[in-house]
C-alpha cells in the first residue's frame, strides 16, 4: 500500500529526479575508476535515499496509518512494513546509479598496475550502495511525520543528520561511530577491496541501522 501510493501520487518521481541531477553533475565532471567513481555515488545518494524514505512514509495520512495497523495485525507489522516499503523504494535508485555511469561514460578500466580490476571496482559499488541503503532508511524513517510530528522538525531531523553524517565522517573525527559510515565507505572504495576494513564499515553500517529503527520502532510504538 505504501509504495502503490508512493508511486501512484507522483512523489517518487522528486527524489528520482533528484538522484538523476545527482548523479549526471557528478559524472559529468569526467571519468573515474569504478570503486572510486561508486564510492563517492553512494556516499552522495545517501542523501536522496534518506529524503526518499521520508517522503515514502509521510505519503500515507495519520488516519490511514492508524488504520493500516489493524489490518496488518499489529504496530510491529505495520512499523516493519513501512521499513521494507523504503527500502525496495531505494532500489531501482540504486540500479540507475549503477548502470547510467556506463551510459555517460563516466566510468574507467584501471589505468595503471596495482589499479583495481573493473569487476573489483563494480563489486565494491554494489557493496557501497547496498550499505547504505540501510542507514539512509533509519535516517529517513526518524525524519518521518509520524515520529518528528512537525515538517520543520522532521527537516531538521534531516538535514542534522545528513550534516552530523558528512562532519563526523571526516577522518579527523573524533566520534565517527555515531555517525553511519558514509565518508568510510567512499574511502574504502578506492585503490581496491580491504577485506577487513569492509566488514568493520558493513558490521557499523547494520549495527547503526538497527540502533536507529530501534528508536525509531520504540517512537513510534509511543504514539498512537
Amino acid at each position: 500500500m505504501r509504495l502503490a501510493g508512493f508511486v501512484q501520487t507522483g512523489r517518487a518521481g522528486a527524489p528520482l529526479l533528484a538522484a538523476l541531477v545527482v548523479l549526471s553533475v557528478l559524472y559529468g565532471g569526467g571519468q573515474a575508476q569504478a570503486g572510486e567513481a561508486y564510492g563517492v555515488s553512494a556516499a552522495v545518494l545517501f542523501a536522496v535515499l534518506a529524503w526518499q524514505t521520508k517522503i515514502l512514509l509521510d505519503v500515507e495520512p495519520d488516519v490511514q496509518r492508524r488504520l493500516s495497523r489493524v489490518a496488518v495485525g499489529g504496530a510491529g507489522r505495520e512499523i516493519t512494513a513501512g521499513v521494507v516499503a523504503a527500502a525496495l523504494a531505494g532500489l531501482p535508485v540504486i540500479l540507475i546509479a549503477l548502470v547510467l555511469p556506463w551510459a555517460v561514460g563516466g566510468v574507467t578500466g584501471p589505468e595503471k598496475a596495482g589499479d583495481p580490476s573493473l569487476g573489483e571496482g563494480v563489486a565494491l559499488g554494489v557493496w557501497a550502495h547496498l550499505l547504505l541503503l540501510l542507514p539512509a532508511v533509519g535516517l529517513g524513517a526518524l525524519a518521518s511525520r509520524a515520529v518528528a510530528g512537525q515538517a520543520a522538525r522532521g527537516l531538521a531531523v534531516l538535514v542534522g543528520g545528513l550534516v552530523l553524517a558528512i562532519v563526523l565522517g571526516l577522518k579527523s573525527s573524533p566520534a565517527p561511530w555515531l555517525a553511519p559510515p558514509v565518508m568510510t565507505t567512499a574511502r574504502e572504495t578506492v585503490g581496491g577491496a580491504d577485506l577487513a576494513a569492509l566488514a568493520v564499515a558493513t558490521a557499523w553500517g547494520v549495527l547503526w541501522t538497527a540502533v536507529v529503527i530501534s528508536i525509531y520502532a520504540r517512537l513510534r510504538l509511543s504514539r498512537p
